[in-house]
């Protein structure tokens, strides 16, 4: 008798077959992507020194996990990390709501079995969305910031058919940049970077010089990944669509409190990260990418992922949801499909819905502006240590910006780890990114650093900088 068809098995025989069936002589051979100084060999296992050998019950396995864990170092602070993923304060409702068996549980629903109530609340995401970036249509989801980039630059390769150039700013998220690398990388297009200005911003004059017939889109990040505010966007915007290439925003959604919406800058694409609505950073992910365009057909029949519609029942008396638009691989499209995202983010897409309604308008404003202020107070304050350079760019930037260090004579891996000692996460190192900046390192600031951790911070930077 072989072995069953969908049950799984493990037995010495059924390995066999299936490793017969892959071309692999071991079950090690499936794990040879990861280096080997990674890998825990099946005789050094004891040297874990977990201290068991034998099964034990849930009890001594919770123990166990708990005593481990409180061995974990506790910071003094939220750290100061950022980047595209930030610490925000999520209301308790938020997760209670998410934590009702009829969302949590439909965490990736089809047409077949998805119900209406959640058709609803991801309805709900898509309005909320529309009017926070201006846009006239948002779909329901894609997995993050990086991914949704990828697509979108996908999607104005299919719109600008015969195109195969894409420009993109210096200051661009580089982790994001490499995700749509990735993503181009069988497309045979060029990324044509385009530098910044002593502001921190695009250079337009440049961007003039780079863009032709030949570029399908322009992309542009604000804030950009040094934190610094885009003023020009809207005449970047223009220039994109002068030479018939479409305009692609990436936003830090929260920042629209009180920056202009994309869709008011003549932006066709926008993406970006929904994680600051309502997500926590939760050691990176889930998150949510975020993903809207003007009303276009050309754009609409392009549009990756999925979108939710209201309409009415027959008789005209009650309203009725319905996903109206999935052309996935996986469904009839197969090779045509307009891409490969297949589990999406409902549950982080109802989550940032279920905190946008909590905020509204003037929440979402005062919350922004929370985050603008906190910014400027810590850049007044490191500002006043020795060696210490806040004003790279002279720019206007938002909730973070970046700090270089070069004058203290400390490479800034030495001051973070000593930051660490002292119970402080400091910020991003932007060398391995902008070598130009020296030691530098990218700080974030939100609303949940009051006033006393920027003092702790900047305490802790004094003391390890005179040590």
């Amino acid at each position: 008798m072989g072995p069953h068809p969908w049950i799984p098995n493990s037995t010495d025989e059924y390995r066999r077959i299936i490793m017969e069936e892959l071309g692999i002589r071991s079950i090690d051979e499936l794990f040879r992507d990861i280096p080997e100084k990674f890998r825990i060999k099946r005789d050094e296992w004891d040297e874990l020194e977990i201290g068991f050998k034998e099964p034990i019950s849930e009890y001594e396995a919770w123990r166990f996990i708990d005593e481990s864990l409180s061995m974990n170092k506790k910071l003094k602070t939220i750290p100061f990390l950022g980047g595209g993923v930030y610490p925000h304060y999520v209301p308790a409702v938020v997760k209670h709501i998410l934590m009702r068996g009829e969302f949590l549980t439909s965490y990736t629903p089809y047409q077949a079995e998805i119900s209406v109530g959640l058709m609803q609340a991801l309805f709900e995401y898509q309005s909320l969305m529309a009017e926070l970036l201006d846009m006239d249509i948002v779909n329901a989801s894609m997995y993050d910031w990086g991914s949704a980039t990828g697509e979108a630059f996908l999607m104005s390769l299919r719109v600008k058919h015969g195109r195969r150039k894409i420009i993109i700013p210096h200051t661009m998220n580089p982790f994001h940049r490499r995700v749509a690398e990735t993503y181009l990388y069988p497309h045979n297009v060029s990324l044509v970077e385009v530098g910044v200005t002593e502001k921190g911003t695009v250079d337009i004059s440049e961007l003039e010089e780079k863009i032709d017939g030949e570029t399908a889109a322009v992309y542009l990040q604000n804030p950009n990944f040094l934190g610094f505010i885009e003023e020009d966007a809207a005449t970047i915007g223009d220039i994109a669509h002068k030479h018939g290439a479409l305009f692609i925003m990436g936003v830090y959604p929260l920042s629209l409190g009180f920056l202009e919406a994309p869709g008011n800058l003549g932006a066709d694409i926008v993406v970006g990260e929904g994680q600051p609505l309502g997500l926590y950073p939760s050691f990176g992910g889930p998150l949510l990418g975020i993903f809207a365009i003007r009303n276009d057909r050309k754009l609409i029949r392009q549009m990756p992922g999925r979108l939710i519609g209201l309409t009415t029942t027959k008789d005209g008396k009650e309203r009725a949801f319905a996903m109206i638009l999935q052309t996935r691989e996986q469904h009839i499209r197969r090779e045509k499909a307009t891409s490969n995202i297949c589990t999406n983010e409902a549950l982080s897409a109802i989550a940032s819905a279920v905190y946008l309604s909590l905020l509204g308008p003037d929440g979402l404003k005062k919350l922004a502006e929370t985050n603008y202020y906190h910014a400027h107070y810590a850049e007044k304050k490191l500002s006043s240590l020795e060696g210490v350079e806040t004003r790279i760019y002279s720019g206007e930037f938002f909730n973070e910006f970046p700090v270089r260090f070069d004058d203290t004579g400390r490479e800034y891996y030495e001051i973070h780890k000593r930051l660490l000692v002292k119970g402080i996460h400091g910020g991003i190192y932007l060398g391995n990114y902008y070598s130009e900046l020296g030691e530098s390192a990218l700080y974030a600031f939100t609303e949940m650093h009051t006033h006393r951790d920027i003092d702790l911070l900047v305490d802790a930077l004094k003391d390890v900088l005179s040590g």
